[in-house]
C-alpha cells in the first residue's frame, strides 16, 4: 500500500491545501443559521424517523475472529493491535462480488426506511470509495468497482436519501495526532493540520462525486487531537460545499458519552444516542437519532448470533418516534457483499408492520403524555384544528379499556389504523377511555387512532 505521505499525494494536495486554508479563514459561519432556516433544512430528517446504518469495510474479512478470539468487529485493528502493514493485507482479500446495490436499497425501502448512512471511512482509515487522496481505499482491493457510487445511484432511483458516516479519527494515517505504537508504516511527527487537509480532500470527493448527500455522520471525535475549534471549522467547511447538508454533533466535542446529546461547547445539527433511547424527548427544535445494532456488533462478526427480536426492533422504532427522535438501525455486511440473513429477515418483518402502520411513524411529533402503561403515543396536526393521536398498544389492558389519563380534549372518533374496526370511545373526568377488541390484530404493536379537537391538553399528574 502507498503511504498517504508519498510524494504523489503531496503533489496532489499542494494546490488543495492552499485553497482549503484560504476557505477556512474566510468561509461563512453556518453555526449562526436562523432557526427558521434550520427547521426547513432539518424537515426531511425530522419526518423520516427511520434509517439504515451500514458498517462495511475490510474488517469484514476476518469476520470477527483472530488467534482464537471471536469478539472483534470494526475495531479489529485497535483491539488486536495488529501492525498496519499486516492489517493492510485484508484489503487484498476484500472482494465483495455478491454485492448488489439495488438489492440493498430495495431491502431498506421495503423495511420502511427513508435514508441510508454507510461508512465511507471507519477508524481504520480505509475508504470504501475510489479516492484520489490515497491508495488506502477500495482501489487496493480485487474489487475494482465503486460500491458507494452504485449505492448512490440506487438510492437516487428509489427515492432514498443517501448519507455517509466518516471517521474523524484515523488509525492508519501518519498525521493523526494520536498515533498508535503499532502503526509501523508511519514516519516523522504527526501533523494534524496536514491531516485535516487530507480529510477535507476526501470529504470534498464524497460531497461532489456522490452527492447531494443527506447527512455527513461524523465519529471518532473524542480523542485529544480533535478540538472544538476544529469541529466548528469542519462543520462550516462541509456546509460551504453543500449548504443544505445535515451534520451530526460528533463533528464537535460537546457529546456527553453514549447518551449522545451535547453538553457544553457543541456543534452540529442533531444528537446521537448510541445503543440507547433517551428516557424522554427534548422538546421542539432539538433533533436526535438513536443508532443501534441488531446484535452485539456494528461490523460483521460471524460468531455473533445474539439477534434482537423483531418485536424489540419495532418497539424501539416506536419508542424513538414517540419521543420525537429517529431510529438508525445497523447491519454489518460480509466481505462477500451480503447482508446477514438474520438482518434481512428482521428488516422484512419490520417492513410488513410499517406497510400497515407507517402513518403513525413518518412526520409525527412526540407524545403529549408523560407515560402510558400500555405502550407509546405519536401525534400529528390535522386540518380543521384537529389532532390525530396514534396509540401504539404493546400490552392490552386486562379489562380491554385503553385509558388516556388527563386528556381534556373532546374526542371525535377512534379506530384501528389497519382499518378493521371502529372503536367505542368515552370521556370521564379528564380521562378518555377506548374499548379495545377482544383480540389485537398485531401482538407487537397494534395502532389505535384517536381524533381529538384542538391541540392535546393533558392535565399533568392525572391517573
Amino acid at each position: 500500500m502507498l503511504n498517504p505521505k508519498t510524494s504523489i499525494l503531496v503533489a496532489a494536495l499542494s494546490g488543495f491545501a492552499v485553497s482549503s486554508i484560504a476557505a477556512s479563514v474566510g468561509q461563512k459561519d453556518f453555526t449562526q443559521e436562523p432557526a427558521a432556516a434550520r427547521e426547513k433544512r432539518m424537515k426531511w430528517f425530522n419526518d423520516a424517523r427511520f434509517g439504515l446504518f451500514i458498517h462495511w469495510g475490510v474488517y469484514s474479512v476476518p469476520a470477527g475472529e483472530w488467534k482464537g478470539k471471536t469478539n472483534y468487529g470494526e475495531w479489529f485493528m485497535e483491539e488486536t493491535k495488529m501492525p498496519v502493514s499486516q492489517y493492510e493485507q485484508f484489503a487484498r482479500q476484500f472482494n465483495p462480488v455478491k454485492f448488489d446495490a439495488r438489492a440493498w436499497v430495495r431491502m431498506a425501502k421495503d423495511a420502511g426506511m427513508k435514508y441510508i448512512v454507510i461508512t465511507s471511512k471507519h477508524h481504520d482509515g480505509f475508504g470504501m470509495f475510489r479516492s484520489d487522496m490515497t491508495d488506502w481505499c477500495i482501489k487496493s482491493t480485487p474489487f475494482q468497482r465503486d460500491p458507494l457510487k452504485e449505492l448512490a445511484s440506487a438510492c437516487k432511483q428509489a427515492g432514498i436519501t443517501f448519507c455517509f458516516y466518516h471517521s474523524i479519527m484515523d488509525w492508519h494515517h501518519p498525521d493523526w495526532g494520536t498515533r498508535r505504537a503499532w502503526n509501523d508504516k508511519a514516519t516523522g511527527t504527526p501533523d494534524m493540520d496536514s491531516y485535516v487537509v487530507y480529510m477535507k480532500g476526501q470529504l470534498k470527493e464524497l460531497i461532489t462525486r456522490y452527492g447531494p448527500l443527506g447527512i455527513l455522520w461524523f465519529d471518532g471525535e473524542w480523542e485529544k487531537p480533535w478540538t472544538h475549534e476544529r469541529g466548528v471549522d469542519l462543520y462550516n467547511y462541509v456546509r460551504s460545499l453543500q449548504p443544505n447538508i445535515i451534520v451530526n454533533n460528533r463533528v464537535g466535542k460537546g457529546r456527553s458519552g453514549m447518551g449522545g446529546m451535547d453538553k457544553g461547547q457543541g456543534v452540529g445539527d442533531y444528537g446521537t444516542p448510541e445503543q440507547e433511547i433517551p428516557p424522554t424527548g427534548f422538546g421542539p427544535g432539538v433533533y436526535w437519532e438513536s443508532c443501534m445494532t441488531m446484535n452485539n456488533h456494528w461490523g460483521y462478526n460471524k460468531h455473533d448470533q445474539h439477534w434482537k427480536s423483531t418485536q424489540t426492533l419495532i418497539r424501539n422504532l416506536v419508542d424513538c418516534a414517540s419521543k420525537g427522535g429517529n431510529y438508525l438501525l445497523n447491519v454489518g455486511p460480509t466481505s462477500e457483499g451480503l447482508i446477514p440473513p438474520a438482518s434481512v429477515e428482521r428488516l422484512a418483518e419490520i417492513g410488513r408492520w410499517m406497510k400497515v402502520n407507517h402513518e403513525a411513524i413518518y412526520g409525527t411529533k412526540a407524545s403529549p403524555f408523560e407515560k402510558l402503561t400500555f405502550g407509546r403515543c405519536t401525534q400529528r396536526t390535522r386540518s380543521g384544528g384537529k389532532t390525530r393521536l396514534y396509540l401504539h398498544v404493546f400490552d392490552r389492558p386486562v379489562d380491554g379499556k385503553l385509558v388516556l389519563p388527563g386528556l381534556a380534549n373532546k374526542p371525535f372518533k377512534a379506530f384501528l389504523l389497519d382499518g378493521r374496526a371502529k372503536l367505542e370511545v368515552a370521556t370521564r373526568e379528564n380521562q378518555t377511555i377506548i374499548t379495545l377488541p377482544a383480540e389485537l390484530p398485531d401482538k407487537i404493536a397494534t395502532v389505535v387512532v384517536l381524533d381529538i379537537k384542538g391541540k392535546p391538553a393533558v392535565v399533568k399528574g392525572s391517573s
